[in-house]
C-alpha cells in the first residue's frame, strides 16, 4: 500500500512540475477562438433549434491563467410544418477568466468562469428577453501545434436572472439555478416563445484556438 501511494505522489508531483513548465511561455500571450454550439430537439411536428456562435479574446496574466471576453449570437428557433412559431434572436457579452492544467503532453484541461449579459428579442411575439448569468464550465484543449489548438467545453453550472417582457403586459423576472446543463428558464418562457428551446445557450460546444 505505502508502494502504490508514493508511486502515486511521484506521478501528482510529477504531472505538476510539467505543468508548471509547459506553460511557462504563455504569460503575456493573447488567444482567439470562437466558440460554437448547437442542439436540436423534435417532438411531433414541431423541430427547435439552438444556436451559439461565441468568438472570445483573451490574454494570460499568469502561466496558466487567461481573462478575456466573449461577443457573440445566440438563435433559438421553433419551426413546425407549417410555419414558425417562435424565431428569438440574442446577443451575449461575455467576460471570463480560466485556469489551466496540463493532462498530458499537448492535452490541457480548463476551468473557465464567466459572466454573460444576453439581450435580444422574439420577433413572432415581440417578447424582450434579457438575462444576467454566472457560469462554471470545464473542458479540454488540444494543441495541434504551439499556435493552434481545437477545445471542447462542457457548463457545469449556471445562475441566471431572465427578464421577459412581452409586447403587451407586465414583464416577468424568472431566477434559476441549474447542474450539468445551462439555464433553464420555467414554463413561462417554453408558453411564451410557442414551445422552442428553453436553454438560452447549449451545453456542449466546440472551438478553435489561436495563439499569438
Amino acid at each position: 500500500m505505502k508502494k502504490i501511494l508514493t508511486i502515486a505522489t511521484i506521478v501528482l508531483f510529477g504531472l505538476s512540475v510539467k505543468a508548471q513548465d509547459a506553460s511557462q511561455g504563455l504569460k503575456g500571450a493573447w488567444f482567439a477562438t470562437s466558440q460554437f454550439g448547437y442542439q436540436q430537439t423534435k417532438s411531433g411536428d414541431t423541430k427547435g433549434t439552438n444556436l451559439t456562435v461565441l468568438p472570445i479574446v483573451g490574454t494570460f496574466v499568469a502561466p496558466s491563467i487567461a481573462v478575456g471576453a466573449g461577443l457573440g449570437y445566440i438563435n433559438i428557433k421553433s419551426e413546425t410544418d407549417a410555419k414558425t412559431a417562435a424565431n428569438t434572436n440574442l446577443f451575449v457579452i461575455q467576460p471570463l477568466v480560466r485556469k489551466y492544467w496540463n493532462v498530458a503532453g499537448s492535452l490541457y484541461f480548463f476551468g473557465q468562469l464567466a459572466l454573460p449579459v444576453i439581450t435580444g428579442k422574439e420577433k413572432e411575439s415581440n417578447l424582450k428577453v434579457n438575462q444576467v448569468g454566472l457560469s462554471v464550465s470545464g473542458g479540454f484543449d488540444y494543441f495541434v501545434t504551439k499556435n493552434f489548438s481545437v477545445e471542447f467545453s462542457y457548463d457545469l453550472a449556471n445562475f441566471t436572472s431572465t427578464t421577459l417582457k412581452p409586447e403587451n403586459g407586465e414583464k416577468t423576472t424568472v431566477t434559476n439555478f441549474g447542474l450539468a446543463h445551462v439555464a433553464n428558464v420555467d414554463s413561462y418562457y417554453n408558453t411564451a416563445l410557442a414551445g422552442s428551446a428553453p436553454n438560452l445557450t447549449t451545453p456542449l460546444s466546440v472551438g478553435f484556438k489561436f495563439v499569438f
